[in-house]
């Protein structure tokens, strides 16, 4: 769900608009989209709120990436030219050249030679120019009232998604008391329902639990070397290899099933496998760390579905007896 909201598939958000102009930074972030004001997108964000609620509620992140301002609005605090500039660095240096455009030798008299608008439009964070206060296309811009049009338009864009944000906090007001989230920060908020985006080996290790191995077996010990060799986004797709997430919980106490790594008798060299319903790693020996290393990097980057699960569970159901939730 989280891949289709961050690559279109679903249009209820968008690239931050310094992303798209490779400027500044949250590159990597997404806005709520203002565009989308259907009744069944509306509907699709009020769907969104209640993923929210429930990764909340039963501590399994979502891998979303939503820029700053958005965490700061689902907690209602108020945004800031500051917030703006964050995703939009490059509509903020616009506004402020026509506030202080005097300093560049501008005059009444030049003014609509300099300014191609003419009136009170602005650019929307999806890059469309939209009017800025009710019958803006209709008000002239001018010298005298430039002034008024940059306050006005950083005012339209510090809200132009409150529609949008009250109803994600609508849907995740049928599983979490919203009111509360008034008493977070926006980091706060966000490693709730976000995780952490760094996989830390160390969380695993205090989390894992060996079968048919011992923690001291020179397998495991170039397992977690390979682990920690990994770059963070080797790791995020190791994640998704063995569990079918993207992130850790922000607490460790959180985290309701133990990671197993589990010794299989295969040839030697094997391709890994693993059981995601078990946040299990099943390992086959092998002849070197490199060949681990290896084998591991093949595993990740090419086996991304879960969809055999059901077929490995119902086979391998008998190897996989016993609590992964016992300590």
């Amino acid at each position: 769900m989280c891949q289709e909201l961050e690559t279109g598939v679903v249009d209820l958000l968008i690239p931050s608009p310094n992303a798209t102009a490779e400027v500044g930074y949250n590159r990597d972030r997404f806005l709520l989209s203002p565009s989308s004001c259907l009744d069944e997108q509306l509907l699709q964000f009020k769907f969104l709120g209640i993923l929210m609620g429930v990764a909340i509620r039963t501590k399994k992140p979502l891998d979303l990436h939503l820029a700053p301002m958005v965490w700061k609005q689902l907690c209602c605090i108020p945004l800031v030219l500051e917030d703006l500039e964050e995703v939009d660095l490059l509509y903020v240096q616009t506004l402020n050249s026509i506030l202080h455009i005097e300093d560049s030798g501008i005059t009444e008299d030049n003014f609509h030679e300099m300014i191609p608008l003419d009136s009170f439009v602005g650019q929307s964070a999806d890059g469309k120019m939209v009017p800025i206060i009710p019958g803006g296309n209709s008000i002239p811009l001018t010298f005298s009232n430039r002034k008024e049009y940059v306050a006005r338009a950083i005012e339209y864009r510090l809200h132009e998604i409150d529609r949008q944000v009250a109803v994600v906090r609508e849907g995740m007001s049928w599983i979490v008391p919203v009111p509360l989230l008034s008493l977070l920060t926006a980091k706060q908020l966000e490693q709730m329902v976000c995780g952490m985006p760094e996989i830390s080996v160390d969380v695993l290790k205090k989390v894992v639990r060996y079968r048919e191995v011992e923690e001291h077996h020179t397998q495991v010990q170039w397992f977690w070397q390979t682990l920690e060799d990994f770059s963070n986004e080797e790791r995020v797709l190791f994640m998704r290899f063995v569990s079918g997430r993207s992130r850790l919980p922000a607490n460790t106490a959180d985290i309701s099933q133990r990671f197993q790594i589990m010794k299989v008798d295969r040839p030697y060299d094997s391709l890994p496998t693993s059981q995601t319903c078990f946040f299990q790693l099943r390992l086959p020996p092998y002849s070197s760390q490199t060949v681990m290393a290896e084998r591991l990097r093949y595993a990740i980057n090419n086996c991304r579905s879960i969809d055999m699960d059901n077929y490995m569970l119902s086979r391998n159901v008998d190897n996989a007896e016993g609590s992964d939730t016992d300590y």
